[in-house]
């Protein structure tokens, strides 16, 4: 099924649990964001997942409190009611480009404050100098406003 597109939903679900594990995270949270990609409800409650994916309410609470804490999902009420429900969010693409970028910010300056304490012209000199120019470089290709200028393009009229 790997090499093959999807041919239906569930298995969209299956595969993204698959690239999502792959990745290094739990396949459990990949199926939780998987579903929650294709869901076109006002939310999912923790049962509805258990139930719909064939894991446990309390792997359901752990992965879905990471996936919430990580900017991934979102955890939402319905009017009248106690129970929280679990959404993604249209564009948490947007969201992953923006804690990257802090992940970016937090290396270069990790890099700057070591190149200083290491042995200049050394191997590791050599290494946390391209860790900090990677990181520069990268901060620079300006990835969070080229997805927007990318979106606006997208919807625009004469597209």
């Amino acid at each position: 099924m790997h090499g093959e597109a999807p041919r239906t939903v569930p298995d969209v679900v299956e595969r993204f649990a698959d690239h999502w594990a792959t990745g290094g995270g739990s396949r459990i949270e990949g199926l939780i964001a998987g579903y929650l990609l294709v869901d076109e409800s006002d939310g999912v409650s923790a049962a509805e997942l258990s139930d719909e994916l064939g894991i446990s309410r309390g792997s359901v609470s752990t992965y879905t409190r990471q996936l919430v804490e990580r900017g991934f999902v979102q955890r939402v009420r319905k009017a009248g009611e106690r129970s929280h429900y679990f959404v993604m969010g249209e564009d948490v693409w947007a969201g992953f480009l923006a804690a990257e970028q802090e992940y970016l910010r937090n290396q270069l300056r990790l890099a700057e404050a070591t190149l200083p304490l290491v042995t200049k012209g050394g191997r590791s000199w050599a290494r946390v100098r391209n860790m900090r120019d990677y990181m520069d470089w990268m901060i620079a290709s300006r990835l969070p406003s080229s997805w927007e200028r990318f979106k606006s393009a997208r919807e625009s009229p004469a597209r």
